[in-house]
């Protein structure tokens, strides 16, 4: 039985909304159809999960 290793693929994307600016950062393996993500309101915050997840 072989190993598979899957690599995640992260992005991170500003938006707008009602509220004001937002920042999502997601991570995602398409293979598996798996994704996680998260939203701050901070960009320092989002960019330290962004290198977070590109580990």
């Amino acid at each position: 039985m072989a190993n598979s290793i899957n690599k995640w693929e992260v992005t991170l994307l500003r938006f707008q909304d009602k509220t004001g600016t937002k920042y999502k950062v997601t991570r995602r393996v398409p293979e598996l159809h798996l994704a996680e993500t998260k939203v701050f309101i901070s960009k320092e915050e989002a960019k330290q999960q962004f290198e977070q997840w590109l580990g």
